[in-house]
């Protein structure tokens, strides 16, 4: 597991500490994926009911508050594959 999503997940783990109602996975190319379930945030690339994918400049910006997640969808640099209402969900609790 590389260092970029060991920091993901625990940046992540503190914005979501009652976890997730329902089940996302974050994929940063060349750097793996995480998975945010009801049971937390983790390393992982199993099935889920939306899939974000970016670059890791564009996560780091997200989580760091620089981006928004929703201006990322919708420049291009953000993709989400599965439920909309989900990843929109999601991209309220990132801010």
């Amino acid at each position: 597991m590389s260092d970029m999503i060991d920091a993901a997940v625990k940046a992540l783990g503190a914005k979501l500490s009652g976890g997730f109602d329902g089940v996302a996975k974050f994929v940063i190319p060349g750097e793996g994926a995480i998975i945010l379930d009801p049971a937390g945030v983790r390393a992982g690339d199993e099935p889920a009911d939306v899939t974000l994918t970016a670059e890791a400049d564009v996560f780091r910006a997200i989580l760091e508050g620089d981006l928004n997640a929703t201006m990322a969808f919708m420049t291009g640099k953000l993709s989400v594959d599965g439920n909309m209402g989900l990843a929109m969900k999601l991209g309220s609790v990132l801010g």
